[in-house]
């Protein structure tokens, strides 16, 4: 058959149309998102998606991916043009990494029950249409491991966190090393690599409560772990780094970044990968303790995830080894809830509020 006829087939077998539940962005919040009333965030739809397109895959969303990320998706104070990834404009379709079973498809690449993993371009919806170039067909992993670990030991948290670590931070086993949100998705994949991949002589966490830290010391193996919400933090942060530290892993900026630059040696580097505590703050981040980047000669270096993509493969390998021979532990690093598509927004906000350990992902449910 040839390649004009097998298009064409593709295409009629998918003229059906179909409705879907979809959330779109309503309003860009000036601080925390609002849920409900009349100036929310977000409106539940029910539009009818358009006929497939050569190249395209009709899917059945199973799991949506939760990340503090989308929060700057939506508004940001960095300028459009200067943002990594097109940000979400009001009147459209909120974004999120996805993992989706196929229903039709118009690509000779994937077939109706393929489990797809798409990262950034998915939306908040029961139903969606997606680029087959920008999907992955899922194997299953062994042990009997969730295919969900796609959206956050061996995908985004666990690409960033090696990322982070091995390129921008550089990490040698005689570094001290310090982890923020260490009890999240990316801080959590962040401080079993430090330890037990990369071999850091001391890897310290920052988690916002004296749980989170006994789980971050005794499951994921850090040798010391700071409670940031304790009134002593910056007297403890010092007694658990009393050689100062090497490198810093920023996941959160504000108070805790502050506090960090009394703690780097001379010439050490910060490897920033998120600001979460002021994204949904109405005032900027104030840093009093900023000089100590010039007085200490402290590297301060962004980074994101898509700098590093013709490493994915090779870091996945070594993930995916790490994890069969028992160095990296998933079974607590997760939470899993299900929740209809009615109550996603509510279960993303989650990660605002310290209600969720390791990666937060929705099973979607009728």
């Amino acid at each position: 058959m040839s390649h004009f006829l097998i298009i064409w087939f593709l295409r009629m077998a998918s003229s059906t149309s179909h409705t879907t539940k979809q959330w779109l962005l309503s309003s860009k919040p000036t601080g925390a998102p609002i849920l409900t009333g009349p100036n929310a965030t977000f409106t539940l739809q029910t539009p009818t998606l358009p006929p497939l397109r050569e190249n395209q895959l009709l899917c059945k969303v199973r799991y949506f991916s939760n990340d503090t990320g989308l929060r700057k998706f939506i508004q940001s104070t960095v300028a459009p043009d200067r943002f990594y990834v097109p940000i979400v404009p009001v009147g459209s379709p909120m974004r999120s990494g996805l993992i989706a079973e196929v229903v039709e498809s118009a690509s000779p690449s994937f077939k109706k029950g393929d489990m797809v993993v798409e990262f950034h371009q998915g939306k908040w919806s029961k139903l969606v249409i997606l680029d087959a170039p920008s999907c992955q067909v899922l194997e299953p992993l062994s042990d009997g491991l969730s295919l969900t670990h796609y959206l956050g030991a061996f995908g985004a948290s666990g690409l960033t966190a090696w990322a982070g670590l091995h390129f921008v931070g550089q990490v040698k086993k005689e570094h001290v090393v310090v982890i923020s949100a260490a009890a999240g998705a990316t801080g959590s994949m962040a401080v079993q690599v430090a330890v037990r991949i990369l071999g850091a002589k001391r890897v310290v966490g920052i988690a916002g409560s004296d749980e989170k830290c006994r789980w971050v010391c005794e499951e994921l193996g850090a040798h010391a772990c700071v409670n940031y919400k304790s009134p002593s933090f910056v007297q403890d942060l010092k007694a658990a780094t009393p050689e100062e530290v090497d490198v810093y892993f920023d996941n959160v900026g504000g108070e805790v970044l502050d506090a960090m630059l009394t703690r780097m040696k001379k010439n050490g580097t910060v490897a920033v990968c998120g600001a979460v505590s002021g994204y949904n703050a109405e005032e900027p981040m104030k840093l009093r303790n900023w000089f100590e980047v010039v007085s200490m000669r402290i590297m301060i270096r962004g980074f994101i995830m898509l700098d590093y993509l013709e490493e994915v493969p090779g870091i996945l390998k070594k993930l995916k080894a790490a994890a069969a021979d028992g160095r990296i532990r998933l079974g607590e690093g997760e939470t899993l809830v299900e929740a209809r598509i009615e109550e996603q927004p509510e279960v993303w906000m989650r990660l605002f509020s310290g209600r969720n350990q390791g990666k937060l992902v929705t099973k979607l449910i009728a």
